[in-house]
């Protein structure tokens, strides 16, 4: 990721780094797309160094953001699809963090037996609160109600 910062006129810049990371995203690089990506690449250098716009940049996010107002990410399609996967990468790597910790409070020895479904169901609880609050009671209850006839109202 470091390959892509933009701080002092891409000093960091470094094109078969690049080409690494493209090669560890397999599903979103094919064969083809990496022999693009090596002339997309110098391309892409070589014009950014060139334009004053992109010398003053400070990060990634901030590079992202002049690609599209400036409409590189058209021209250099493969280098912005990088450039978003390295964006996305410290999120993603910290959702799935949180979900093995989530999973750690669940999962003791003493419930050590509970089946996949139901703990697939105790961690969508338990991870996804915040979208879980913004549900009404009511309209859950009626969804039970209607999932199959019960001896009870609930």
């Amino acid at each position: 990721m470091g390959a892509l910062i933009p701080c002092d006129s891409f000093a960091q810049y470094d094109k078969s780094k690049l080409l690494k990371l493209a090669k560890l995203y397999k599903y979103d690089f094919d064969d083809s797309d990496l022999i693009d990506l090596e002339g997309q690449r110098e391309i892409f250098y070589h014009s950014c160094i060139k334009d004053e716009h992109f010398t003053t940049l400070k990060g990634i996010s901030e590079l992202s953001h002049l690609m599209v107002s400036t409409g590189k990410h058209r021209s250099y399609h493969l280098v912005y699809k990088l450039l978003k996967l390295a964006l996305i990468l410290p999120v993603a790597t910290a959702s799935v963090e949180r979900c093995f910790s989530k999973m750690k409070l669940l999962k003791t020895d003493l419930r050590n037996k509970i089946g996949d479904d139901f703990l697939n169901n105790a961690l969508l609880c338990n991870v996804e609160t915040e979208a879980l609050v913004k549900i009404e009671n009511e309209k859950l209850m009626e969804r039970f109600q209607k999932m199959s006839a019960r001896r009870e109202q609930i």
